[in-house]
């Protein structure tokens, strides 16, 4: 039983150290991610002879006070609005209201009859300057906020955290409408100039999500045990040290087993050891802790075909990459690696390992990832799981592979991406390492 999951948390393992052949890729946000908001009116779908639009697209004046009121000139613009982001926000500014001030702004679907105001028609909202009025579909509008007129910026958007509609005059919200309209929305506007702005609500929003997190009260205590369960799961005896002086007068102790599987001692379990190995590989000293493994545990090293001993003799190669020893390497490779080739599971990682020889830059080059430190860490976590998993007090294999923070941390994500999913995939698309690099920026 204990070689059985020996070998399935080595294979987690494995799996987990070719991810970095595409880390690069998931550096950056995922094509599906991008959408490239409005730039401009849309001067082929529009009111026609009830408008004129400037060259540069972005300026509407309507030609004459003298037509009839449902002659409204409308215009879209050139894209619907993006729906993968936390807000989307227009505005324009009035230069001219006209005799009667019958000026809108808002959202309207693709088939919008382009003659009439945006909100009287199904599938459309308008925030009007001439009553203040908002319409939701109807010509009949309800209460909602001040009158605009000339000189007045005035800016319609959507916030897909909360699922609303939101309209601002001069730069203060004006007021907020449920958004139950799906599909894609067009910016919208009834004649005079538009300006594309995004980011003032946009940072506004974020902010108020932030403070509303930092609201949520938690005790200090519990956070401190999870960060020390970290430090204990993988190892980090001299940061353990630290930590537990620094907290010792003034945070009060906490226990994390419940349901967790684990408890201090387990955790606690050959603390050392696994400090000293975790030290060595992250210097790229492979030989080193092979030595010491079968020291403290030969039976992780006994089977020299295992995953475990693979992902070692893959780090001793690149190592030796590391230094220019390419002689070296290939005797190395010869020797400890060919007999993997032909495993299934073990072919893929040989052969990006293998390619490193190819470049005179193979840290630039598409392999590059093994030459990263993150590389070690796969490694060092895999020697740190196999030994946990040595625990005879351990039940549950799944104790060896994550912390209790990052189980946390991916309950989050899998809570995000199950919202988001909720609301039909619109709202900002939820990165953890954006999230966790966002303290730097």
């Amino acid at each position: 039983m204990l070689n059985d999951n020996s070998q399935d948390l080595a294979t987690h393992f494995l799996k987990l150290s070719r991810l970095g052949s595409t880390r690069s890729a998931m550096d950056v946000d995922d094509d599906d991610d991008r959408e490239e908001p409005p730039t401009e009116l849309n001067t082929i779908n529009s009111s026609g002879g009830f408008l004129l639009v400037s060259p540069d697209k972005l300026s509407v004046k309507y030609p004459t006070v003298h037509m009839h009121g449902h002659d409204v000139g409308v215009v879209q613009g050139n894209r619907p609005a993006p729906v993968k982001r936390l807000v989307y926000y227009f505005e324009i500014h009035v230069k001219s209201a006209g005799v009667k001030g019958q000026i809108a702004i808002g959202f309207t679907c693709e088939g919008f009859k382009m003659r009439r105001q945006p909100g009287w028609e199904q599938n459309s909202y308008g925030y009007h300057g001439d009553d203040g009025l908002l319409y939701r579909g109807q010509p009949k509008g309800e209460a909602f906020g001040p009158t605009y007129t000339s000189g007045d910026t005035v800016g319609g958007g959507i916030n897909y955290a909360t699922q609303e509609f939101f309209f601002t005059k001069n730069g203060a919200v004006v007021g907020t409408t449920r958004k139950d309209v799906k599909g894609r929305l067009y910016p919208t506007v009834a004649v005079h100039s538009q300006n594309e702005e995004y980011v003032a609500y946009e940072a506004q929003e974020r902010m108020k999500q932030q403070v509303a997190i930092e609201k949520i009260s938690l005790p200090p205590n519990l956070s401190y045990g999870v960060v020390r369960s970290y430090l204990l799961h993988y190892g980090y005896e001299d940061t353990l040290n630290s930590f537990d002086l620094a907290g010792k007068s003034n945070v009060p102790p906490i226990s994390l087993d419940q349901g967790s599987g684990s408890n201090e001692e387990g955790r606690m379990y050959a603390l050392s050891q696994r400090k000293v190995l975790r030290q060595l590989i992250r210097k790229g000293k492979i030989d080193a802790a092979l030595g010491k493994l079968g020291e403290w545990y030969p039976d992780i090293v006994q089977d020299d075909k295992s995953a475990t001993c693979f992902l070692l003799y893959c780090q001793k190669f690149i190592e030796l990459v590391r230094v220019g020893e390419l002689e070296e390497a290939v005797s190395y490779g010869r020797t400890k690696l060919a007999k993997f080739f032909e495993l299934p599971g073990f072919e893929e990682l040989v052969q990006d390992c293998v390619a490193l020889l190819a470049y005179e830059q193979p840290h630039k080059s598409v392999v590059g990832y093994l030459l990263e430190d993150s590389q070690r860490e796969v490694v060092a976590d895999t020697v740190n799981a196999m030994i946990l998993l040595r625990n005879p007090k351990v039940t549950d294999t799944q104790v060896c592979l994550r912390s209790d923070l990052e189980k946390l941390l991916r309950q989050l994500t899998a809570s995000c991406l199950m919202k988001r999913q909720l609301e039909g995939d619109q709202g900002e698309a939820f990165h953890l390492h954006r999230v966790l690099n966002s303290g730097d920026e």
